[in-house]
């Protein structure tokens, strides 16, 4: 018999701003865990501000661990697409970079084959007036971001940046995604 531990899987995401995403995905039911960090550039142990340079090939991300008896890596990606725009390339609204890429790092066969039928969906049904540019990649390293980053939102709800770009996130995500909050969220 597995413990729940082994039942936890991880995938790791990139939507613009790790301080949204990590935001949204801390409110999700059956997501045990999201850290917020760098992914899959080519320096090791990556500040803040060299990845904000745009020169170190990082992608700002968060990894996600969840139970896929409370919520399947589908659902995950339904979450990531419906909070985030997937069509604008190395951009999410203001933040402007290759570091706010919108990104999906599998290291599971299984999540791969998943997001390329999401993916797949997303183009066949229309979903956005846009081609879709996720980038859709095995994950290559990540590195933890600052402790600072983590929680940004929650330790920092009236700043600017939290109060008129992340507020409203969630709102549209708590409206959209009822069924998928955890309590008090």
């Amino acid at each position: 018999m597995s413990s729940p531990e082994q039942q936890i899987q991880t995938i790791t995401l990139g939507g613009g701003c790790f301080w949204c995403t990590e935001a949204v995905f801390r409110r999700v039911r059956g997501v045990h865990e999201v850290q917020s960090g760098y992914a899959n550039g080519h320096v090791a142990h990556p500040s803040y501000e060299q990845v904000c340079r745009g020169d170190t090939g990082h992608a700002e991300v968060v990894r996600v661990r969840f139970d896929p008896q409370e919520i399947s890596v589908g659902q995950i990606l339904e979450i990531f697409f419906a909070t985030h725009d997937p069509t604008t390339p190395n951009r999410q609204g203001n933040d402007v970079g290759p570091q706010y890429r919108s990104a999906i790092y599998y290291s599971d066969e299984a999540h791969r084959q998943v997001a390329e039928e999401v993916l797949r969906r997303i183009e066949r049904e229309g979903l956005f007036d846009a081609p879709v540019v996720t980038e859709l990649q095995p994950l290559q390293s990540f590195w933890p971001a600052e402790d600072y980053h983590g929680r940004y939102y929650d330790n920092n709800p009236s700043q600017g940046y939290c109060a008129f770009v992340i507020a409203p996130k969630l709102e549209k995500f708590r409206q959209t995604f009822r069924e998928h909050l955890k309590p008090g969220a």
